[in-house]
């Protein structure tokens, strides 16, 4: 009975973080609008002669969460990748930089995956894939 009390309170007090901790949300709000867009609308806009064009990816479900990326082409070239939907997980988090880094070197999506982040970088290539053919 002498050590019930300690233990009861302990463990409440060991479980008050928990209760006042609230679950990450997605921060992704911008990409809300460009969700709605289907992934074979580009926008096209030129500037100096060159044409570009911003095309979003398909919205690609995995086991960790959707994926979507949207690309930006300069003429044909892949001038720069944004996600933007990817699962709150801090593997995607980190592999999401170095997947951007393959896909401008590569100009395609013929990327290795990011070890640790798989199920992110099977969703991001297919993502980036749909993006790439919606251009033609």
């Amino acid at each position: 009975m002498k050590r019930a009390l300690p233990v009861l309170v302990l463990s409440v007090a060991g479980l008050i973080p928990l209760w006042r901790c609230s679950p990450a949300h997605d921060t992704g709000s911008a990409a809300a609008p460009a969700e709605a867009a289907p992934a074979s609308t580009p926008s096209v806009s030129s500037s100096g002669g060159t044409a570009t064009t911003v095309v979003p990816g398909s919205l690609v479900d995995t086991e960790k969460g959707p994926v979507r990326v949207e690309v930006t082409f300069d003429g044909d070239r892949i001038a720069s990748v944004r996600m933007l939907r990817q699962p709150d997980h801090p593997q995607t988090t980190a592999a999401v930089p170095r997947l951007i880094e393959e896909t401008l070197r590569a100009q395609s999506a013929d990327i290795d995956a990011v070890s640790g982040a798989t199920v992110t970088s099977e969703g991001y290539k297919e993502s980036l894939q749909a993006a790439i053919d919606a251009k033609g």
